[in-house]
């Protein structure tokens, strides 16, 4: 059985009591603070929902800057000596268990990107942090890229993933 996923803006309307990824922080954060992330502006949190409207995922996003210092020389080399270059940090990103291994993870990432991509500000690259092992392998197979300083933060730039997302069309 296949199930579609749509992607919008978390709402009143959302039921998150029923929501379970099984880590617990990441289930009581979209229970009790993600709403309140959204409304001070410190967060969107984004949820993918199924065919009948339950919770499948979410995501947050919010704005962040790179220190050049902490990107590798190879990227570096072909940006602008700016001190930092604005990026959009996804903080948390969870599915639940009954979603698990439908690719709904790396949708959420490319929901992501192309947010980023239609953003006025401009946005250089997505930001994560990584809270294991795990998860350092899932984003390093979306083309995440290791920072030169940073342990377990990866960051993928924008033109990548648009181009990565351009060649799965064809």
């Amino acid at each position: 059985m296949t199930v579609e996923f749509r992607i919008e803006s978390l709402s009143s309307i959302h039921d998150r009591e029923r929501f379970y990824c099984g880590v617990e922080p990441l289930d009581r954060y979209l229970r009790e603070l993600a709403a309140q992330d959204v409304k001070r502006r410190i967060s969107n949190c984004f949820v993918a929902l199924d065919d009948v409207g339950a919770i499948a995922g979410y995501y947050t996003f919010a704005a962040a800057s790179l220190p050049l210092t902490e990107l590798p020389p190879a990227v570096v080399r072909k940006l602008p000596r700016y001190g930092v270059v604005p990026a959009g940090l996804i903080g948390r990103l969870a599915v639940d268990v009954k979603f698990r291994r439908r690719g709904l993870a790396g949708a959420m990432v490319m929901d992501a990107v192309v947010r980023a991509a239609r953003a006025d500000p401009a946005i250089f690259a997505i930001v994560v942090e990584a809270k294991d092992e795990s998860a350092e392998a899932f984003y390093r197979s979306l083309g995440f890229l290791a920072f030169a300083v940073r342990s377990s933060s990866y960051f993928l730039p924008i033109s990548t993933a648009l181009q990565a997302l351009a060649k799965a069309k064809r």
